[in-house]
């Protein structure tokens, strides 16, 4: 078996790196703080069981879809404790139309065969003003450097099968499905390092990487909202109630002053 420093082809097995655990925390950090306050009653997680997305959520119902039982040399990973749903194929989720308010999706789009497939899917299967979180590599950055160099020898720093997608091609893709780009951040701006303590030693420039060139994070994390063009916002049954009883009132009183 090649060296994990000669050859990453493994998304499972480099997140089990020390640069693998580093992202996974930023990610999960970030994923809190935006899905602890999305409400509704569905939420999903699709691909990347070693990170738990939904994990801050509030949602009565949280699933998790895979497409299979990943297994590497130390055993088979262990997922979240919420419910599994297997998926055999990304391109057909086993969800009804319209169905669910929140999709998260882990580094998925990188490392499916057919990505604009599964993002038709997560927009069939999302309730009008659902949202998605997106996360993914970032080609522009130093980690993206790096990967382009070790395509040339052979000594890759990120997973060797992910098809990495640019932040302005993910907006675009998105865009094209009518949702509405909110909330967006970058991470991870520590150089292409592999051992825990030069990770812990650059830490500092996560900071100054926020301050200084925001764009050139290893990492980054997108938040949309599905549009449904044409649909209106209806409040709830008692403010229309009271909305209307004081139409009626104030037409009463109209009548009554002409009256007079």
């Amino acid at each position: 078996m090649e060296t994990m420093e000669k050859n990453i082809i493994d998304l499972a097995a480099w997140l089990e790196s020390p640069v693998g655990r580093y992202v996974l925390d930023w990610e999960q950090a970030q994923l809190a703080r935006l899905t602890v306050d999305i409400f509704g009653y569905n939420a999903l997680q699709i691909g990347m069981p070693q990170i738990d997305g939904l994990a801050a959520s509030r949602m009565p119902n949280r699933w998790l879809t895979d497409s299979a039982v990943h297994v590497h040399a130390g055993g088979t990973f262990k997922t979240p404790e919420r419910q599994v749903v297997v998926a055999h194929d990304f391109s057909e989720l086993p969800f009804e139309t319209q169905s669910i308010d929140l999709i998260i999706l882990p580094h998925v789009l990188e490392f499916t065969d057919e990505p604009h497939q599964l993002l038709r899917e997560v927009e069939r299967v999302l309730i009008p003003e659902g949202r998605v979180i997106i996360t993914g590599f970032n080609q522009t950055s130093f980690w993206g450097a790096r990967q382009l160099a070790g395509r040339m020898n052979d000594h890759y720093f990120l997973p060797q099968e992910g098809e990495f997608i640019s932040f302005t091609r993910m907006k675009d893709w998105l865009k094209l499905l009518s949702m509405e780009i909110g909330e967006h951040r970058f991470g991870c701006y520590v150089p292409p390092c592999r051992s825990e303590k030069w990770l812990q030693r650059f830490h500092f420039m996560e900071d100054a990487g926020k301050k200084w060139w925001p764009y050139f994070g290893a990492v980054y994390m997108v938040q949309a909202v599905k549009r449904v063009r044409g649909m209106h916002l209806i409040g709830p049954a008692w403010k229309q109630k009271r909305l209307a009883r004081g139409n009626a009132v104030a037409v009463a009183n109209k009548v009554k002053t002409k009256q007079k």
